[in-house]
């Protein structure tokens, strides 16, 4: 990407990211479709503000993954060898300045969250 300012064509295809990822929840990915069914008509504006607002919710920042790994409930949901391998690259993430959950949903949904006037205009 260009400097920090992604244009609304690259946040379209991070939309489309979000869409397809394995990991998305069923709201953000509805959000998602609706908004790129919605693109170059009047209800745009409206679905990426609701796509923006879906994703605040949605987004699980690298502490949030971070804890939930080292968590029982963590170990429960991935088993132990999945959550410690999850908690070690959620760290190198970290230490390398991630700020999001390390999966696709998260990754593409942040990169939206950080450059929403892309999509608000």
């Amino acid at each position: 990407m260009k400097g920090d300012r992604r244009t609304r064509q690259e946040a379209i295809e991070e939309v489309k990211k979000l869409a397809g990822a394995p990991s998305v929840c069923a709201e953000a990915k509805q959000a998602a479709e609706t908004y790129l069914s919605a693109v170059g008509t009047e209800t745009e504006k409206k679905a990426a503000a609701d796509l923006i607002a879906e994703l605040e919710e949605d987004v699980t920042s690298v502490d949030d993954l971070i804890e939930l790994t080292e968590s029982a409930e963590g170990v429960k949901i991935f088993g132990e060898n999945q959550a410690h391998s999850l908690n070690q690259a959620a760290r190198e993430a970290k230490a390398n300045g991630g700020v999001y959950c390390i999966c696709p949903a998260c990754q593409a949904g942040g990169a939206l969250l950080d450059h929403r006037d892309a999509l608000l205009g």
